[in-house]
């Protein structure tokens, strides 16, 4: 059955190497994606440094995709020698993904009085602005304090649609989970905090060596894994799960 996700990815702590780690992540699911013959399309960034992502948003479509990816929402660690780290000493940071199923329209009930909406110019990925018009959009769901945001497409009509899809999918999954008083609650639940400890899968550069905390199961080739072959983790995980 084809299916539509919403993939967010966030750096968490560990400043720079943080949003190094969740490009890796942004970079990992979507050659997974090609793997697999799905589509991804990128609906927001915002970028940090050099090869360095604060967060991205991302919607994939195709065959079970939601069914594939569904347990990978949480906390990620990476245990690295950062680039810039001259005396060798191994570092920690963390990442957070999210994957939220793309609802169809009737399933989650917004009132439109109930938004914020703003507009503003889509940058590219070097930090300009790549529009001279407005199409970027952002909405703010006032009760839940939820920010969805899309830049990429082309008008500001399709940047809306997208960005209430991915609200859509957020309320969704409040409304699930019964924890609509309290947004932040909800992203406890999902990604946690982002600290070190709440980790769910952790990438060991020095042993070479990706682990799911929450299964007990390990996999080798760790740079193979980066580069989007997941699958033999993901058996692992089915098998247990």
């Amino acid at each position: 059955m084809t299916q539509t996700a919403i993939l967010e990815i966030r750096a968490g702590t560990g400043g720079d190497e943080a949003g190094l780690f969740a490009a890796d992540l942004y970079r990992m699911y979507t050659r997974f994606t090609q793997k697999q013959g799905w589509k991804a399309k990128e609906l927001d960034h915002n970028l940090g440094g050099i090869g360095n992502i604060k967060s991205v948003t991302a919607e994939i479509t195709g065959e079970g995709v939601y069914d594939t990816l569904k347990k990978e929402s949480g906390v990620y660690r990476v245990q690295r020698v950062p680039k810039t780290e001259r005396s060798g000493r191994i570092h920690t940071s963390t990442a957070t993904v999210a994957i939220l199923l793309k609802v169809p329209q009737g399933e989650v009930k917004i009132n439109p009085s109930e938004l914020k909406i703003d507009t503003f110019r889509s940058s590219g990925h070097g930090g300009q602005n790549v529009q001279k018009v407005e199409t970027a959009v952002r909405i703010t769901h006032l009760p839940t304090g939820l920010i969805v945001a899309c830049q990429d497409e082309r008008s500001q009509m399709q940047n809306r649609e997208k960005a209430m899809d991915i609200l859509r999918s957020k309320l969704y999954q409040m409304m699930q989970e019964q924890q609509k008083s309290s947004v932040d609650q909800v992203r406890r639940e999902q990604v946690g905090t982002a600290e070190r400890s709440e980790k769910i899968r952790t990438f060991n550069f020095p042993q070479d060596r990706v682990t799911d905390h929450r299964y007990g199961v390990s996999v080798g080739n760790l740079e193979a894994v980066l580069d989007g072959d997941l699958k033999l983790l993901l058996e692992k995980i089915q098998r247990k799960g």
